[in-house]
């Protein structure tokens, strides 16, 4: 039975990260686009793990990471910040690990 990502150690969740990386550049070179965006939000999820959800706070702006997007945090839930999208008004999660920490 695999462990969640909140019950594994930070070696772990490393260890999870690259084996996702490499599947995730197998299912690219085969050109399978929907396992590829799977292996990539996998790794996304748990690279959120690695980061302290303590370091973002309510009422910031952060960007994100690989987008030219805004994200205005309202409340934290674990690893995932629910706010808004640069001039959104519909409030969504994100995980932590796609915003850039000031």
């Amino acid at each position: 039975m695999e462990k969640r990502y909140s019950e594994m150690t930070e070696h772990e969740l490393k260890e999870e990260i690259s084996r996702l990386n490499e599947k995730a550049k197998k299912a690219e070179q085969m050109g399978m686009v929907s396992e590829f965006a799977v292996y990539e939000r996998r790794m996304v999820m748990a690279k959120a793990y690695l980061l302290n959800p303590d370091d973002y706070k309510p009422g910031t702006t952060y960007d994100f990471i690989d987008e030219s997007d805004t994200f205005t945090i309202e409340y934290m839930n674990g690893t995932f910040a629910w706010g808004y999208r640069s001039n959104s008004k519909e409030i969504e999660g994100v995980p932590i690990s796609l915003l850039k920490n000031k």
